[in-house]
């Protein structure tokens, strides 16, 4: 099964244009700081998910899935920013539920991978 297959590969592309679209009504000053960053973990999750299906096996799959979480932390904290500094105009509550939809997808695979290793 290729990543593209993978449910949570798939969702986490959805939350990547989430965040695009988001970030992209930060003031224009934050275009090198908090939008880079934002932009660069949400993209690093399904860019891990990719990486370690193409590796030579499960150890490093799951070494890469792991890389992803982390990624999805890191986006979780950046939106909590976003929000405090009062940049997202819209309601966020569904890049919230998407962010948590993708880590329990996250969750659920690396456990997997773990059993066949």
């Amino acid at each position: 099964m290729g990543h593209k297959d993978l449910d949570v590969w798939k969702e986490s592309m959805v939350l990547v244009k989430m965040i695009y679209k988001m970030s992209s009504q930060f003031p224009k000053s934050e275009a090198y700081g908090l939008t880079s960053q934002l932009r660069r973990a949400a993209v690093s999750i399904p860019t891990n998910i990719a990486e370690g299906s193409a590796r030579n096996g499960l150890k490093e799959l799951h070494q890469f899935i792991g890389i992803a979480m982390g990624s999805a932390s890191e986006v979780d904290t950046l939106v909590i920013i976003a929000k405090n500094l009062d940049y997202t105009a819209n309601d966020i509550e569904p890049i919230e539920k998407q962010l948590n939809l993708v880590r329990k997808l996250l969750i659920g695979y690396k456990k997997y991978i773990k059993t066949k290793i």
